[in-house]
């Protein structure tokens, strides 16, 4: 079994052991969560030591007959595009699971539950075949309807039911997209490398509508405006662990959908291209609008992150070298800053059992480590100079500028009202006199703390060294830049 088959299946195997313990077992069903999600990571770990970030091929690449008769495959593979969706996905994943020790009834399954979701995202990232990608994209929305419908808050049922609904939505007009291009396929593949031929071989016409179909399946799940009615409800109503892997994993499989659908069908993208621009400018500013207006704190995260991911499909849009690297850097930096935050309002919600913004002052006098992270995350989430999301959003702005002109300036709204939720949350949260409600409010404990700052760090290391995750996807960026 090569290395991305040992990768993807090792949350499986964890899940199956746990199966196998008694359900009053919780620690020792803790543990082997916690054992398979750490076993992931390090293996994802260890792919960019072996990656040959000067090349812009698949690498890791394993292939095996699953379908003759369709012609499928079991193919895996990852490029400088999809490398570091894995590393996230893996890194959040045992972030989530130590942040779920704040679960308490029906452990067994909850971990269980958790670790097929991973199974599911990496999936995603690591398929080299189109069948193969729709059976893990869809195979994500059975555990994620489960932890919002068992373990979420009093309008889990809505919300788990809004979730699957918007995104099964979505994934009929992506399942007919792609049909519509196998059926043109002289190889009768599904296979990426040959869907990609027949696909582009298409009358323009034809090629128009596939893409629109794609756009809507994976706009769905980004989520962008005007289809991103699920996400709100489901962050909030999710319990917070889970809303780590939907923030900072799960949107990102979206705009990854998105970006293979532009390798795909270039041609389409361009006719596309001035609508994509404006989607993105209005997610963008809408998202940072609502986000505003919001005293839950989960909620503004939640709005917020349509905003950021307005940025993404931004970068995507300007279909240049410097936007579309900063479209793949802003995947992950907002996966890095949506996980970080939503850990650490879960945490404290936790403690003091209320998202309010106004119920909160001075935290810190009270909690120094939780205040310091999230003064920091927060100000990394509307580009601090120094932390990764700069850097992305420097990027997409310079890409967009150089395609769009002076219609970029527009971001510059967003941004600024960006600017205003966070440090009017800062001020709310940290600043003014100790209310007795919150004066004694316990502090990050040593694996939260551990957790939390493993995110932060990551947020300012790659900013401050950006030339690392920069090497590792150029040359993958560059291939697909060159196609438009």
């Amino acid at each position: 079994m090569k290395i991305l088959s040992v990768i993807l299946w090792a949350p499986v195997v964890g899940a199956l052991l746990i199966a196998c313990v008694p359900a009053q077992r919780t620690r020792i069903v803790r543990a082997i969560a916690l054992g398979a999600a750490t076993a992931t990571l390090f293996l994802a770990a260890s792919l960019p030591f072996s990656f040959d970030s000067a090349s812009a091929d698949l690498q890791f690449f394993e292939r095996r007959a699953w379908n003759p008769a369709m012609g499928s495959f079991y193919a895996l593979g990852v490029d400088g595009i999809s490398l570091p969706m894995v590393l996230l996905s893996s890194l959040l994943s045992l972030v989530a699971t130590i942040a779920s020790s704040t679960i308490h009834r029906n452990v067994k399954g909850y971990c269980i539950w958790l670790l097929a979701l991973e199974f599911g995202m990496l999936g995603v990232f690591m398929a080299q075949d189109w069948a193969l990608f729709y059976v893990f994209w869809e195979l994500t929305l059975i555990p994620l309807f489960f932890l919002i419908d068992l373990w979420g808050g009093p309008y889990r049922h809505k919300a788990s039911l809004n979730f699957v609904l918007y995104t099964m939505g979505g994934s009929v007009f992506m399942l007919l997209a792609l049909l519509a291009v196998y059926k043109s396929s002289p190889d009768n593949s599904t296979a990426m490398d040959s869907m990609i031929t027949a696909a582009r071989a298409l009358p323009p016409g034809t090629q128009l509508l596939v893409f629109g179909g794609l756009l809507l399946g994976f706009g769905v799940k980004m989520p962008l405006f005007p289809i991103h009615g699920w996400l709100p409800l489901a962050h909030v109503e999710a319990p917070s662990p889970v809303s780590i892997l939907l923030s900072g994993a799960l949107l990102k499989m979206g705009a990854y959908g998105l970006l293979r659908s532009c390798e795909m069908l270039p041609a389409a993208v361009v006719e596309f291209q001035p609508w994509l621009l404006a989607i993105a400018l209005i997610t963008v500013i809408y998202g940072g609008l609502i986000a505003w207006r919001q005293t839950d704190l989960k909620a503004m995260i939640a709005y917020s992150s349509i905003s950021h991911m307005g940025l993404v499909l931004f970068g995507i849009a300007s279909l240049n070298m410097t936007g579309l690297l900063g479209a793949t850097l802003q995947m992950s930096a907002h996966g890095l800053v949506g996980g970080a935050l939503f850990l650490l309002i879960g945490l404290l919600y936790e403690r003091t059992h209320t998202r309010e913004i106004g119920d909160y002052s001075s935290l810190i006098k009270v909690t120094p480590r939780f205040a310091a992270l999230t003064t920091l995350t927060l100000l990394a989430a509307v580009g601090l100079p120094g932390s990764l999301s700069f850097v992305a959003e420097l990027h997409a702005l310079i890409g967009g500028i150089q395609r769009s002109g002076w219609w970029t300036l527009l971001l510059s709204i967003g941004i600024i009202v960006s600017a205003a939720y966070a440090f009017r949350t800062i001020g709310n949260l940290f600043t003014g006199p100790v209310r007795p409600a919150m004066a004694a409010v316990e502090d990050l404990r040593p694996a939260e703390l551990l957790a939390a700052g493993a995110l932060v760090a990551g947020i300012l290391g790659f900013g401050i060294a950006p030339a690392l995750p920069l090497d590792l996807i150029t040359a993958s960026v560059a291939r697909l830049s060159a196609i438009f």
